[in-house]
């Protein structure tokens, strides 16, 4: 299956930054962006307007032919999409300890994109409150989580599901057990 094209460009972001061994704050002053929207952008909790995307890879001082290499595909698209557990990508997202994400499926429609993610939690995962600049839904698959969002916290057991919008402060842990399995399905709209 082919991956959604903007959130390869985000992933690949991050990667040619850390390969020139260039900061946050380095490149959100070169872009003239904020160094909390490059973090954003990197770590698929927004998707950058056109002019926002290319200053930063010009930024990074890369030619936009070798930066969409193997990005952009001309293969045409499929009715039917099956994606194999092996397939799975593994990501990473902010300063986050004993959270390991993997990305089965990723779609844009219209306006609208979906990303959808397995999370596992490990029971001393840390990390700081984050926004996303979207609505998630979150469905526990095994364990129980404690899901802080804004002042309001929430118990989730295994079977238990949420929907909210991420826009808000939000974060979880793992409640008394040594791991926690998600499925979270982001929704963004690209028209906000």
């Amino acid at each position: 299956m082919q991956e959604d094209i903007l959130f390869q460009i985000s992933n690949k972001l991050k990667e040619v930054r850390k390969s020139k061994g260039v900061t946050l704050q380095e490149i959100a002053d070169e872009a003239g962006v904020t160094k909390s929207l490059v973090s954003q952008i990197e770590n698929s909790r927004t998707i950058p307007s056109l002019p926002v995307m290319l200053g930063l890879i010009k930024a990074l001082d890369i030619d936009l032919n070798v930066f969409f290499k193997d990005i952009i595909s001309t293969a045409p698209g499929e009715n039917v999409l099956i994606r194999r557990k092996e397939e799975y990508q593994p990501f990473t997202k902010e300063n986050a300890k004993g959270y390991f994400y993997q990305r089965i499926f990723s779609k844009q429609f219209k306006d609208n994109h979906i990303d959808v993610v397995l999370l596992r939690l490990e029971k001393d995962a840390k990390r700081p409150m984050v926004r996303t600049n979207a609505f998630e839904f979150k469905y526990v698959l095994s364990g129980a989580v404690e899901y802080t969002v804004g002042k309001n916290k929430y118990v989730l057991n295994q079977g238990d599901s949420m929907f909210f919008d991420a826009n808000e402060l939000h974060n979880l842990r793992c409640q008394d057990c040594d791991e926690a399995v998600l499925l979270v399905i982001y929704f963004f709209n690209e028209a906000q």
